[in-house]
């Protein structure tokens, strides 16, 4: 008797384990709204134990005037067109790994007061092109954080932005 009820513990124990183990694997990544706000950002993101985590590097712009001083505000253009230049590249990075805008859970963006609007960071240009990638036709938002920073690496950039991407 002592055999059967050890052996009918061990079953119900891997039974119960394999269980539990199921539906944490099931999991989805969950996106937690800011309550009663419709602004474009996760307030926080749940990744399941399943998921891959993808740590993409800072992407800066791209040169849109080859003609301009390689160091200018020309070469790159302003923070909505180097936010856009930047998420294109990001878009591309993420596609290239089997991955999409909707898989990114969270987002660093750098801004650099833009001479144009007295030094301050241009976040309704960021915004702009912003929401061309989140909030709209593709749902998913992730966490993240705007912040000024005095420079960038080159004069004339005014945005970079870091993400993390995660699928199950």
């Amino acid at each position: 008797m002592y055999k059967a009820t050890v052996s009918n513990a061990c079953a119900m124990l891997a039974l119960l384990s394999t269980s539990m183990i199921a539906p944490a694997q099931a999991q989805d990544i969950i996106r937690h709204k800011i309550p009663g706000s419709d602004f474009p950002i996760a307030q926080a993101v749940t990744l399941p134990p399943s998921a891959t985590i993808h740590f993409i590097s800072g992407q800066v712009p791209p040169v849109i005037d080859k003609a301009a001083a390689p160091d200018s505000l020309a070469a790159y253009g302003d923070t909505r067109t180097q936010t856009m230049g930047v998420l294109k590249k990001i878009d591309e990075i993420l596609k290239g790994m089997n991955l999409a805008m909707g898989d990114v859970v969270k987002m660093q963006v750098f801004l650099v007061g833009d001479p144009a609007k007295g030094g301050r960071a241009d976040v309704k240009g960021f915004m702009e092109a912003y929401t061309q990638y989140f909030g709209g036709a593709q749902p998913n938002l992730p966490a993240r954080a705007v912040m000024q920073v005095a420079a960038l690496n080159v004069p004339g950039w005014l945005v970079e932005i870091e993400v993390v991407a995660a699928k199950k």
